[in-house]
């Protein structure tokens, strides 16, 4: 496990509008997120840790896994690895995240599962890695744990463990809020077959592979205006450029199909990120406060 502050003045002012803390005399609150891979914080969660840092509450992110099956033109290994590593400090910068914690533990592939001597991290066993997490949710006194929904969104099985990790180490820490982080399964599908129109945009993620994935619209019980935020978003997805790269037969990745959308169509596209907190029933309305249930105690 290796901790770290993310590095300041490293993301230029123009690509951060989350710098700017806002100071109204409210609670402040500890959020730690939990996530597979470098550059997950980003793609599902950026908004929500840039607006949460900007509102004046400590953001600390968790990342499982070393990355190192990633895809990159290089190849995957120690040397991708690394090279997320120092991607994930800037993206880490540019949403205002306070702390870094790597657990360091081999990445599992997806695709092209990883090989090699060692574990990774999907085989490891839930208990083992959840204290590893509790540990940090004790020593940061945290308020909420983001973790993944049961599916893992898409099925990844890095994704899947962490859910089930995240879930084992909130429970371990007494943690009192646990949101899982998802994407309105309306809006994948919807904004997959849009996208599938232009040849060799979306390259494997396709919606007949993850749209019946991720969180039906009506068990979300929170939607997020990131708005806002979209800029520091932004700057941390082309934080991660080993994995906006093109990758041959598997066209532009995801990260970089998203960075060719114009900035008011990207801000409309990604303007909203979604949670289901455990415990809580769907209300009529989708809450806009990932903090909403300390408030009302």
């Amino acid at each position: 496990m290796v901790t770290t502050a993310p590095p300041r003045g490293r993301v230029p002012a123009a690509l951060c509008d989350a710098a700017a803390v806002v100071d109204d005399g409210s609670p402040r609150y500890v959020l730690v997120s939990l996530h597979a891979h470098p550059d997950d914080e980003a793609l599902l969660t950026g908004g929500t840790l840039a607006r949460a840092a900007a509102e004046g509450h400590r953001v600390v992110l968790v990342v499982a896994t070393d990355g190192a099956a990633g895809l990159a033109d290089a190849g995957p290994g120690a040397d991708l690895a690394r090279r997320r590593e120092r991607e994930l400090a800037a993206s880490a910068a540019a949403l205002g995240v306070a702390r870094v914690v790597r657990l360091g533990h081999h990445d599992s592939g997806y695709l092209e599962p990883a090989t090699g001597p060692d574990p990774v991290f999907s085989a490891l066993p839930v208990e083992r890695v959840a204290a590893e997490v509790a540990a940090v949710l004790r020593e940061e006194g945290a308020d909420v744990l983001t973790t993944y929904d049961a599916r893992g969104g898409y099925g990844h099985p890095d994704h899947v463990h962490v859910h089930a990790v995240g879930v084992a180490a909130a429970a371990l820490a007494g943690t009192p809020v646990v949101l899982e982080a998802t994407i309105d399964r309306t809006w994948v599908r919807r904004g997959l077959r849009l996208a599938g129109r232009v040849p060799g945009l979306v390259g494997d993620v396709t919606a007949g592979r993850v749209g019946d994935g991720f969180t039906a619209r009506a068990d979300l019980t929170h939607r997020v205006d990131v708005r806002a935020h979209t800029a520091a978003k932004r700057a941390a997805l082309a934080a991660h450029a080993s994995q906006s790269e093109t990758g041959g037969r598997r066209g532009v990745r995801g990260i970089g199909a998203l960075l060719l959308l114009p900035r008011p169509v990207f801000r409309r596209a990604l303007g909203r990120e979604w949670f289901t907190e455990r415990g809580r029933r769907p209300g009529a309305r989708p809450l806009d406060d990932v903090f909403a249930s300390l408030r009302g105690r």
